[in-house]
């Protein structure tokens, strides 16, 4: 997808649209994650919920997908809903369409528009000139409704104040870095990074947080001060989609950044571990966690398909 024929024209769109973390305050994220924990509820006593019956979502995904397609598919067909699954490559975008275009034209035939993309300009101009709701599936510089599966599998397996745990991000300072630490400064609980010179969070996106945070979020080199006396303990690849030329270079910086049984021992023994998928078994994690009794990374997966009917569900105001 490419930004062409841009104009410096304002559009206004009322839409809810979900395309940061920081876009929400945090008392509506965590109605957004506790709806979810009672919709999750609700499917699993097999009670009725289509409030989305006539309504159709449409999904623009340019990078590949698992989870995050399946559950949203999921979760709006349990909705009662339609879904126009649409790969960036078919539409009329790949032939240089302007994107104010598509948002406006499909608008006028759909009930929201998630997308799944590279640059986060991309979902930004599309909710410019939107007029429904545009949630941001993930791009590289943000993935806002992960986050809030991690943390809904967080209250659920360490109880409903978040405050008051100690999490660990270990890893990479790419897009759920980013989520976490605005999630962090939303939501007041204390964050530790730990990532290797040179992939580091984004500088503004760290600043902005810390701003208005009300508990610590620290950056630092040694993955064991993150982990030590942690609740929760995270992860992710090492090289996300359009950094495979990379890959060699980064297992070698990262191998210290593993989440192996030395690194988790260091944490608080009730320590959960999360890692959203996929995962590169021996490299940012080992086989004996990621299959482990502190391993939640199912549950979390699950948890995808019940926070995307939340967001659906606020975004169409249904």
């Amino acid at each position: 997808m490419t930004m062409k024929n841009q104009s410096n024209e304002k559009q206004a769109s009322k839409a809810n649209h979900y395309l940061t973390v920081s876009d929400l305050d945090g008392d509506t994220l965590l109605t957004l994650i506790n709806r979810a924990i009672q919709l999750k509820q609700h499917t699993k006593a097999g009670l009725p919920f289509r409030p989305a019956t006539g309504r159709t979502i449409g999904m623009i995904f340019e990078k590949p997908s698992t989870r995050t397609r399946i559950s949203f598919e999921a979760a709006m067909y349990q909705m009662g809903g339609n879904v126009s699954f649409m790969p960036s490559r078919d539409l009329q975008l790949k032939r240089g369409e302007p994107l104010k275009d598509t948002a406006r034209v499909l608008s006028r035939y759909l009930d929201c528009l998630v997308v799944r993309t590279f640059g986060q300009e991309i979902v930004e101009e599309l909710a410019r000139w939107s007029e429904i709701p545009v949630i941001n599936g993930l791009t590289d510089q943000h993935h806002p409704c992960q986050i809030l599966s991690d943390i809904m599998t967080i209250l659920e397996n360490k109880g409903k104040d978040i405050r008051g745990l100690k999490i660990a991000w270990i890893g990479d300072g790419n897009n759920m870095a980013h989520s976490w630490i605005q999630a962090a400064s939303r939501l007041g609980f204390p964050l530790t990074l730990a990532c290797p010179e040179g992939y580091d969070p984004d500088e503004g996106i760290l600043k902005a947080a810390r701003k208005e945070a009300s508990a610590p979020i620290l950056l630092t080199r040694d993955p064991s001060e993150a982990a030590e006396g942690a609740d929760v303990i995270n992860t992710d690849v090492w090289a996300s989609m359009g950094q495979e030329d990379e890959a060699k270079e980064r297992k070698k910086r990262f191998m210290e950044y593993q989440v192996n049984a030395k690194l988790l021992r260091l944490a608080d023994p009730k320590a959960i571990v999360l890692h959203c998928l996929p995962a590169h078994r021996g490299e940012e994690i080992t086989e004996e966690v990621l299959e482990g009794p502190q391993s939640v990374v199912w549950e979390q997966a699950e948890n995808k398909m019940h926070i995307h009917k939340a967001i659906l569900e606020w975004a169409m105001g249904l």
